[in-house]
């Protein structure tokens, strides 16, 4: 359930974000750099809220409700897409859907921590990974369909968009329930303190994470290159289509298969496979050639999404599960907006060819520091 309520948010998130790039550059011209800040400040603010929405979880013992509210925080911002006449508009509804984004997320997880065993939990984070990509291929298919449908009329399709929020709250509210947990061994437990002392592990889980987050940077700057090798407008959400199809298709057998030779492998080989997907879309000219860019991305991203909050999972101690997560969504979050604003002023400065040579050097720096952490105990893994 919880997977199909992110499949319904997807499908709404999608149809938006495949054509946000193009509409804030071509309809309201922005810049390649504030496409840039607009999607890491995006994900800063998400992950932000994540911090505290993994401590409250750990606190009150109520995932559902928080998850709830940032899910109809996120239908609600769906509403503001649409009226946005300025570029000030766009970065309020992107706010409030973050905020949405970063209180149901951790939560979320922290509710598949709770209720699988851990032989299969690599499978059920992938699974709900798989669902969250379908949404990510369904959602973009939607948007070129009413792109040709509409003669490009963006606005009513970001209408359109809200449908699949409003549906993704309501099976969230009807079809999940909070699971049966013992009482808190220990008194309230809302203390900052809690944070530093998360044990060794969870760190270089999330040191490893960081590393690989700043060297990935936003799709929208595949979306915007789609537009340099030769698409069309109504056809530039393909890209997110085939990204999410690998994505989607990939995510659950990395998952299962983590479960059996281990986790920290497979995050390794993601990152080889970033820098041969950022290699083909510097020297991309043409669509067959960033295709081939787009499925690599995808590929990397099914071998390595899941397998990071199963490793969270797996590392952080049971009553801290939330908060782990937290942390661990709050530094990533930094990094992004770091490594987004690098790349959008590359674009800026230099074009396309520099964002993405930059991004497989920057990959090619982080591939040690995972194949570091692969050479870990076996404790990290499992």
């Amino acid at each position: 359930m919880l997977g199909l309520v992110s499949l319904l948010m997807d499908v709404s998130s999608e149809m938006v974000q495949t054509l946000l790039p193009f509409y804030l550059v071509s309809g309201l011209g922005a810049s390649a750099l504030a496409v840039g800040i607009i999607e890491g400040l995006s994900v800063a603010i998400a992950t932000t809220t994540k911090l505290f929405a993994g401590v409250i979880a750990d606190w009150t013992h109520n995932r559902k409700m928080l998850a709830v509210f940032g899910y109809g925080l996120g239908a609600i911002s769906k509403f503001l897409f649409p009226i946005a006449s300025s570029v000030d508009w766009i970065v309020a509804a992107k706010a409030i859907d973050r905020v949405g984004k970063g209180l149901r997320g951790t939560p979320r997880d922290a509710l598949i921590a709770d209720v699988t065993p851990p032989d299969i939990r690599g499978a059920a984070f992938g699974l709900r990974k798989s669902l969250d990509t379908v949404g990510g291929f369904a959602g973009p298919l939607a948007a070129i369909a009413l792109m040709l449908a509409l003669n490009n009329d963006v606005s009513v399709i970001f209408w359109i968009a809200t449908i699949p929020a409003l549906l993704s709250v309501i099976v969230l509210v009807c079809g999940v329930s909070e699971p049966k947990r013992p009482p808190r061994e220990s008194g309230p437990a809302l203390r900052v303190r809690d944070i530093i002392k998360l044990n060794s592990w969870t760190w270089i889980v999330i040191g490893a994470a960081c590393a690989l987050t700043f060297v990935r940077f936003s799709e929208a700057f595949l979306l915007l290159k789609s537009q340099d090798s030769g698409f069309q407008p109504a056809w530039v959400p393909i890209t997110m289509v085939i990204m999410h199809a690998v994505y989607g298709l990939t995510a659950y057998p990395a998952g299962r298969l983590s479960d059996t030779i281990g986790r920290t492998g497979l995050l390794a080989a993601s990152v080889g496979i970033l820098v041969l997907a950022y290699a083909v879309l510097a020297y991309a000219n043409s669509i067959s050639i960033f295709l081939l860019g787009t499925i690599l991305w995808g590929l990397h991203m099914g071998l390595s999404q899941g397998l990071l909050a199963t490793l969270i999972s797996e590392a952080a101690p049971q009553h801290l599960k939330g908060t782990a997560f937290g942390v661990f969504n709050l530094m990533t979050g930094v990094v992004v907006l770091i490594g987004n604003i690098i790349a959008g002023l590359l674009w800026d400065r230099y074009g396309s060819f520099a964002t993405f040579a930059a991004g497989a050097s920057l990959s090619l720096l982080a591939l040690p520091v995972l194949i570091a952490v692969s050479r870990y105990p076996a404790k990290l893994d499992r």
